[in-house]
């Protein structure tokens, strides 16, 4: 995958998308202060390159209810990966899985209502054959939360 070079236009864009994400392109252009349709090029070329890959909305689930947050590492047994992935998609609070190198095969982030729920996703989790081992590691409190724009001025 090749790296895109973002223009200070592209820059200002994104951080004007950030600070106002239900903005419209006339008002995006306006904070950016470029013309409607420099902006509408900038952001379709931003699209198209896989840069920007979506518009939200960002969900705090912990106000729906899903008080606990945890990463379960997964140990697959060979040739089981894409079974395993399959069942973890069924999940609705699986939240994310990453392929990850180290003694597990998968880290997912899982969302629940309470430790019993918490537990009951688990074994739903063991249910699929071809996971031989898990390790929970509940999540206190989120120090950074994630973040994407931080990299885009690190250079």
């Amino acid at each position: 995958m090749q790296a895109h070079e973002l223009d200070t236009i592209d820059e200002r864009l994104i951080a004007a998308l950030a600070s106002f994400p239900r903005a419209g392109l006339l008002q995006l252009a306006r904070e950016v202060g470029v013309a409607r349709n420099t902006a509408q090029a900038h952001l379709d070329r931003l699209l198209a390159a896989g840069v920007i890959t979506g518009f939200g909305p960002d969900l705090d689930l912990r106000r729906l209810g899903y008080a606990v947050s945890a990463f379960v590492s997964l140990e697959i047994s060979q040739g089981r990966g894409a079974a395993v992935e399959d069942h973890l998609a069924a999940i609705p609070e699986v939240v994310e899985a990453y392929m990850t190198t180290g003694p597990s095969d998968l880290l997912c982030r899982v969302v629940a209502r309470d430790n019993d729920h918490l537990g009951q996703i688990i074994s739903r989790i063991l249910e699929v054959p071809g996971i031989a081992r898990t390790t929970t590691a509940l999540i206190l409190a989120t120090r950074i939360a994630p973040r994407s724009r931080s990299v885009v001025h690190a250079d």
